[in-house]
């Protein structure tokens, strides 16, 4: 997820905060809020760091399913014996239907 404001202020203080229906936001157990400025800057370090894994998230997406990935290194012989083995008993356990 994006990093907003709410984020930026909950790495800045410590323990629970809540943000009120204006945007403002409460804090509890005797925190100190921060300056616009700290929050401005916590959210833009925060931006960038998300914004440096935008391939990441791309990538996810495109990537074949995780099964399907295993799945084509077990059937390309790729696994150590022991792992190949454990597989083949499931899938042998739990045939495909014809």
């Amino acid at each position: 997820m994006k990093p907003n404001k709410f984020f930026a202020v909950h790495e800045l203080v410590s323990g629970g905060i809540s943000q009120l229906p204006d945007g403002s936001f409460k804090y509890h157990e005797g925190q100190t809020p921060p300056t616009e400025e700290e929050i401005e800057t916590k959210l833009k370090e925060l931006t960038d760091a998300y914004d440096a894994q935008s391939y990441a998230r791309t990538r996810r997406t495109l990537y074949p399913d995780i099964g399907n990935q295993l799945d084509a290194l077990y059937h390309a012989g790729v696994f150590p014996k022991e792992m190949a083995d454990k597989i083949k008993a499931v899938k042998d356990a739990n045939p495909k239907p014809e």
